[in-house]
């Protein structure tokens, strides 16, 4: 796992977001770098060594989606640059698929 991995890991995992994350996970002869089963959801880190692979990545995401899941790439220095950002894009996301409303947040006692 690489560094930025790590970083998006430690927002994903234990259902911070409301929903089950796996990392790693295999899904036929692939592995997702992360992959939420309810909904399904594949997330994808992409490092530079992607910009020679495209049709191997074309592929993979082809068949994460004929079998159902829908697949958000970032690229690697993302979770470095704008974490806050993308971890919202995952959510929002995750909320499309569902088709739930998001809980809207209340100000907090003090910071109204």
């Amino acid at each position: 796992m690489t560094e930025g991995e790590r970083l998006l890991w430690r927002k994903l995992r234990s259902e911070q977001l409301g929903f089950k994350f796996r990392r790693q996970h295999p899904l036929g002869s692939y592995v997702a770098d992360f992959a939420c089963l309810a909904p399904l959801l594949v997330v994808e880190i992409d490092g530079s060594q992607h910009v020679d692979q495209a049709v191997y990545d074309a592929k993979r995401d082809v068949y994460f989606r004929h079998h159902g899941f829908e697949v958000m790439r970032f690229s690697a220095n993302l979770p470095f640059v704008d974490l806050p950002s993308m971890v919202e894009a995952i959510y929002h996301r995750l909320i499309e698929l569902t088709g739930l409303a998001p809980i809207p947040a209340f100000p907090q006692r003090g910071k109204e």
